[in-house]
């Protein structure tokens, strides 16, 4: 019977790319002067499986290069060659070199051949380098000669050492003389009768360190699942509302029991889907140690709350985003050693990586304690590149200023930052995730990054609002406020724009049926309600006819039918099975011409 080894590639790349990354980081935290020989053991025991697994699917050029890799580690282990920091870098090297081998034997592309010959002959550069230990020129006069052992031939080794050899009947065995047995005084002690069962302990234990792999696309089909669930919870809780008497109150007992498990259910599915964002931060130190070395710096990066959890889409798109501001806060937040010290600092900076989780958000902090950011520099650079600013604006406003395209105080471009773009990629990036980014900064003591960014991307909850005959989502986390307007706080200005002075401040008005072109008979702020909105420090008055109510909804997308429509970014089905559109708060301020009222929303 042929077995088809396909089916178990998945599994083969899984793994291998966590070796691979088990391996980095190990390397990365490895003590040259000192090396820890379980730290390299588990090195060692990452390349084997590498190569034990490739060379079963028959991927060659995995199989070659960690066959020589294995080989130096097992002498690093083994204590026949010394460690050095040129080796730990090509060690690296090789570690991204088959990373990339294995994404092209993953995605059935050709492999790099000269990268993979490259990379070995550097390898085999350390073989027979000055690196290797000396042995000692004593021989031990002849007691530990390198001679092999006489061993006997297979033959005439007795496999059974002797403990089956068969009796010879005819010699007696001889008989041995027991001591008369003495009386049992000491009493027995209870023994529970045995249940057949294994002990608990040991079934729990086992239980506990199950896993199993499953395919993302079959984790996305069971969250969808449990969206529809959810949608036909609130159908049923439309015609709730319908009944009346006895069976109401019956009716709706079975659905608060419906809507509790359906929560439980929710949230036990959606944890499925949590990864702890240690898969993310630990690409780090090998970024700070590289680019610290290229910049001369001498950087420490501290990691904290790695095992906070989050969804595993947004962890996939937060790379490029943590890469940029990990990389900015080593180019321009931490100052060179001299300058460090000449300013009373330690000559040595630190980047921090922090994650937590405050309510329904996950909070991702970089912060460096490098120079902070430069006010004047920043207020200077925007009017030079015509963008509005005050100099009476708060310190937050002009912080985000540095987000606008192009936007860079560098005085030199090199090929890390300094041509403006990055930062404005972050920020776009954020907000489609559905987050927002804040900046704290105070001259000669650092910078802080914190991006807040929700648990899931796949149900939220939100406030449905109705709009001549539509109705609408509103995500809650956008919310500050629902009210209805005095007229003494309505400002009018040019045109149609108008401002609302509420919260010691001018919020612009923007009217939802106007940027929706849906008829309605709402014609003035005073006749409807207002929803005061804000998204990444931006805020806004959204004028909608009524407030439906508050309720989860189980967000569709719609670009898969649709091109990306500014100012949404979904739909849900609503109990009555009406379609409604998930408003896109940051889109739609930015679409609207109040957007351009100066300065009235920061």
């Amino acid at each position: 019977m042929s077995i088809d080894m396909q089916q178990f590639h998945g599994v083969f790349f899984e793994e291998s790319q966590e070796h691979l990354d088990t391996m980095e980081q190990l390397l990365l935290s490895l003590d040259l002067t000192d090396p820890d020989t379980e730290a390299l053991n588990s090195i060692f025991r990452a390349a084997h499986s590498i190569k034990g697994g490739s060379g079963i699917f028959g991927f060659t050029a995995l199989t070659a290069l960690t066959h020589i890799l294995e080989g130096l580690l097992d002498k690093l282990r083994n204590h026949q060659l010394a460690p050095s920091r040129a080796m730990l870098d090509v060690f690296l090297e090789a570690t991204d070199v088959l990373k990339d081998t294995l994404c092209a034997y993953r995605q059935q592309n050709s492999v790099d051949d000269a990268a993979i010959a490259r990379m070995k002959k550097k390898l085999e550069s350390f073989q027979l380098s000055d690196s290797t230990v000396n042995k000692p020129s004593d021989d031990g006069f002849g007691f530990f000669d390198d001679q092999p052992l006489e061993t006997p031939k297979p033959a005439d080794q007795d496999p059974f050492f002797g403990f089956f050899d068969e009796l010879d009947a005819s010699t007696p065995a001889p008989i041995i003389e027991m001591p008369p047995a003495e009386p049992i005084t000491t009493a027995m002690t209870a023994v529970t009768p045995a249940t057949g069962k294994p002990p608990v302990k040991k079934t729990v234990d086992a239980r506990e360190t199950a896993s199993v792999r499953v395919d993302v696309e079959k984790l996305d089909c069971l969250i969808n699942l449990v969206g529809e669930i959810v949608i036909t919870q609130s159908m049923l809780a439309v015609m709730a509302e319908q009944l009346d008497g006895k069976m109401a109150e019956k009716f709706q007992v079975i659905l608060d029991d419906l809507e509790r498990n359906t929560r439980e259910m929710q949230e036990a599915v959606m944890s499925v889907r949590m990864l702890p964002v240690s898969s993310v931060f630990n690409r780090f130190p090998r970024v700070v140690r590289e680019l610290s070395s290229k910049l001369d710096k001498e950087i420490d990066l501290i990691i904290e709350g790695e095992q906070t959890e989050l969804d595993k889409g947004l962890i996939e798109k937060l790379v490029d985003p943590l890469t940029h501001l990990v990389r900015n806060s080593i180019d321009h937040g931490i100052e060179a050693a001299s300058v460090r010290q000449a300013s009373g600092k330690p000559s040595r900076g630190t980047v921090t990586l922090q994650a937590s989780r405050q309510g329904g958000n996950i909070v991702i902090a970089i912060q460096d304690d490098g120079a902070g950011l430069n006010r004047e520099k920043i207020i200077a650079k925007a009017l030079e590149k015509n963008i509005a600013v005050d100099n009476a604006s708060d310190d937050q406003s002009v912080w985000q200023l540095i987000f606008a395209p192009g936007f860079s105080t560098a005085r030199q471009v090199t090929d890390i930052s300094g041509r403006g773009v990055g930062l404005d990629v972050v920020k776009r990036n954020v907000l489609t995730l559905g987050g927002r980014i804040e900046i704290h900064s105070v001259a000669g003591q650092g910078t802080c990054f914190k991006i807040f960014l929700p648990l899931t991307l796949a149900i939220v909850d939100g406030m449905s609002v109705s709009v001549g005959n539509e109705i609408f989502i509103i995500p809650l986390a956008n919310i500050v406020e629902c009210l209805q307007p005095d007229a003494a706080n309505i400002k009018s200005l040019a045109g149609q724009d108008q401002l609302l002075w509420v919260r010691d401040q001018y919020w612009p008005i923007v009217s939802l049926s106007r940027e929706m072109e849906i008829e309605t008979t709402i014609e003035q702020p005073t006749d409807g309600v207002i929803v005061l909105v804000e998204s990444a420090h931006k805020h806004f008055a959204l004028l909608v006819d009524a407030l439906v109510g508050q309720q989860q909804v189980v967000i569709k997308s719609l670009e898969q039918h649709y091109r990306r429509v500014t100012g949404i970014s979904g739909a849900t089905i609503m109990g009555d099975g009406r379609v409604a559109l998930i408003l896109d708060i940051e889109s739609l301020y930015e679409n609207n011409p109040s957007e351009k009222q100066r300065g009235y929303a920061a």
